[in-house]
């Protein structure tokens, strides 16, 4: 049986305009007025002084100098005491598994930061379930108090012949999903190559979101930005958030894109971007904040799309141009300008009582004009959300590890050999293309702890096959034998293990095995941390503070075998990310992302 929502969903504004009209008349009272606040109107770029809020039906009625016409004998009064009144933030492009949670503890932890609309592209879930999995995160998403739009995952398997991921999408999935009502657009478009090879597939999937109005969703992990990005562009996506570089942002803009900034908990791509901005003067309107990825300690310590308005504003942006990019700029490129985006006559009634601007300190939050937070702390009470049995135990090995599984065989009759190393890169996404000389000993490759250089194996997780995939990384610093496994590891969500000692490395992905997934720490034997993930080995179904504090925990375990990297977890989730330069491993073998071919671990 489906779920239930415990909250109306707001009407349409066509139903509700007579009922708005009659209150901004004075011939009916408002349900709520919020009095004397500083108004940052985002259509306008001012902050207006002694403004009246009232809103009625969940919707902004009335927004002007005196709302004492709205007020009625029901009518519920705030002063704001000269406060800010904002919209509520939107964050435009995330994936909601990566905070290792569902989308109903996602906004529980996220409101009370402000967050009142989400764009979010299920396509991790997408990877292990498919498209019944799409569809129990959008139902979900639909239960929600805030507005929660889904985006149809576009690539599954995301690099077709270069990794097998556990279900593949097709045109007909992306023609179905386009007549779900919460499907707001066509999820990154990360196969850029097949895009400006015109790939049956690629092109199909984008006609099917334009003949639908919605939008296109890009991702050009590339720094070409030669006749293979125009040919991308050509294709149809609209955004892009994967440019790390002023020269990116502006290149997307300039081609009609709109250029997604983010911050997530380990890619910092707005400060080398906004300076597009700030220093060079393109226009504003075409950039858009974004966090992408945020686990859950992240979004519980640290924030969501108020850190990232934060972070724009202390990177010289003024507060309101960098509000404009998490609200107004992000509702016009979804085409829900009239619905969502700022506070005007006929929105949804989502705003935040800000203190300080500069500093986004948010007091309140409201949401369809219901306030669901103050102080930080959620005033409401969001129900669980039961996902049915088939969404766990997707863990499937076929075997029992052992230390032998991780066992790599050096050519025969060589003493020293030359590897192909994956460099983890801290605070980005992409990866280097480096080269190591590692000893031989009784055949097998030795890793090379002393200069960083440690194991990492892909382990067959979907369909029991017991395939393992060996080869080398560096860049965590573990100093101590220990292993780290995860079944959160994108796009197709196999299992990656990564360790200094390979019986510690059988451990922990038996561990996972077990437990149904999730990601674990192993140290000579030892179990030093769990976070368990039995939704699609994706997600937890705990709250989620309870899983920062497991994140916690996590993290300084890492650290304590020598870890030193910012959010090394988010770095050890995407090695297996084929669609990002410059080198990856798959259940092919290691894949060289700058041309998109599987390449050999010896040189």
């Amino acid at each position: 049986m489906p779920n239930k929502s415990a909250f109306a969903k707001p009407r349409p504004w066509t139903e509700t305009a007579p009922v708005l009209v009659d209150v901004a008349m004075g011939r009916l009272p408002a349900d709520l007025v919020i009095r004397n606040g500083r108004w940052v109107n985002v259509h306008s770029g001012e902050i207006i002084a002694g403004t009246d809020i009232a809103i009625v039906a969940g919707r902004f009625a009335y927004c002007g100098p005196n709302a004492s016409h709205a007020i009625g004998q029901g009518t519920k009064v705030v002063d704001a005491g000269g406060r800010y009144l904002v919209p509520g933030l939107c964050d435009a492009h995330m994936h909601v598994e990566s905070g290792m949670v569902t989308v109903t503890e996602f906004c529980r932890a996220v409101i009370p930061h402000g967050t009142t609309s989400m764009f979010i592209d299920p396509h991790e879930i997408a990877n292990v379930l498919g498209l019944p999995g799409v569809r129990l995160m959008h139902d979900e998403a639909l239960a929600m108090p805030i507005n929660v739009h889904v985006q149809m995952p576009s690539c599954v398997p995301s690099a077709p012949g270069l990794e097998n991921a556990g279900a593949a999408l097709t045109v007909a999935d992306v023609a179905e999903a386009m007549t779900w009502e919460n499907i707001i657009g066509l999820g990154e478009v990360m196969n850029f190559p097949g895009v400006a090879a015109n790939n049956p597939v690629m092109s199909g999937e984008i006609a099917e979101t334009v003949k639908a109005g919605k939008t296109v969703g890009g991702h050009y992990a590339s720094r070409d930005l030669g006749l293979a990005f125009h040919g991308y562009v050509a294709g149809g996506p609209e955004d892009d958030h994967e440019g790390t570089r002023a020269e990116d942002a502006i290149a997307r803009v300039r081609q009609g894109m709109k250029a997604m900034l983010r911050l997530g908990s380990a890619w910092y791509d707005v400060a080398s971007q906004i300076k597009a901005v700030t220093e060079m003067g393109i226009d504003p309107r075409s950039f858009i904040l974004c966090t992408d990825d945020s686990h859950s300690g992240t979004l519980v310590h640290e924030g969501h799309m108020d850190r990232v308005v934060r972070h724009a504003i202390q990177q010289g942006l003024k507060p309101v141009t960098a509000i404009q990019m998490a609200t107004i700029n992000t509702a016009q490129h979804f085409r829900l300008e009239r619905e969502m985006g700022s506070i005007t006559p006929g929105r949804l009634a989502d705003l935040l009582i800000v203190s300080d601007l500069a500093e986004v300190k948010i007091d309140e939050v409201y949401a369809r004009g219901v306030r669901v937070a103050r102080a930080g702390k959620l005033e409401i009470d969001i129900p669980a959300y039961a996902y049915p049995a088939e969404a766990k135990k997707t863990v499937k090995l076929g075997k029992k590890l052992g230390a032998a599984d991780f066992d790599i065989k050096a050519p025969e009759g060589a003493n020293e050999v030359r590897v192909r190393v994956i460099g983890v890169i801290e605070n980005q996404a992409p990866t280097r293309a480096l080269e190591a000389d590692l000893a031989v000993e009784d055949g097998l490759v030795a890793m090379d702890r002393r200069n960083d250089v440690c194991q990492i194996a892909l382990v067959e997780r979907h369909r029991a096959t017991g395939q393992v995939t060996n080869a080398f990384v560096s860049g965590f610093g573990y100093m101590k034998d220990c292993a780290l496994a995860s079944t959160v590891a994108h796009d197709s969500h196999h299992m990656i293990v990564v360790g200094t000692n390979k019986a510690d490395m059988a451990l922990a992905a038996n561990r996972l095995g077990q437990v149904g997934g999730g990601v674990v720490l192993f140290s000579e034997g030892k179990e030093l941390a769990l976070v368990e993930m039995p939704i699609a080995g994706l997600m937890s179904d705990e709250r989620a503070e309870i899983v920062a504090a497991k994140a916690d925990r996590l993290v300084q375990a890492m650290r304590d075998m020598g870890c030193s990297l910012n959010n090394a977890y988010m770095q050890h989730s995407l090695l297996a990310l084929v669609v990002i330069p410059e080198l990856r491993i798959s259940d092919v073998g290691l894949v060289d992302v700058t041309t998109f071919e599987k390449v050999d671990l010896f040189i």
